[in-house]
């Protein structure tokens, strides 16, 4: 990974950033709280992956129909967060296969 590399993520994640601060207040507290659950369950693809910016644009979308958030979310948004991710190899699943001796299941 170069330094324009580095450069171009940094742009890419601070015009990530102001879509996120472009939402409503409410919004902008669940999307907060639903990225530091996310960065904490791991999910191996999230810093570079669709998931982020695919929240931000459903969120968009239900301020353009007029919703609240947790009306597209639900009340439990780790459940919510939980459903997004089911499917995705996570850090912990892949340290587990590590010291468990299984090799290549965590690639997907």
């Amino acid at each position: 990974m170069g330094i324009q590399d580095i450069i171009e993520g940094k742009k890419q994640w601070r015009a990530h950033m102001a879509r996120v601060k472009a939402l409503p207040q409410d919004y902008q507290i669940v999307y907060k709280e639903m990225q530091r659950y996310l960065f904490k369950v791991g999910p191996i693809d999230l810093p570079d992956g669709p998931l982020l910016p695919g929240i931000v644009e459903f969120f968009e979308e239900g301020v353009a129909a007029g919703k609240g958030v947790l009306q597209l979310t639900g009340n439990d948004v780790a459940a919510f967060c939980d459903d997004l991710v089911k499917d995705s190899p996570t850090f912990a699943e892949v340290y587990q296969q590590s010291i468990s001796g299984e090799r290549g299941t965590a690639e997907k």
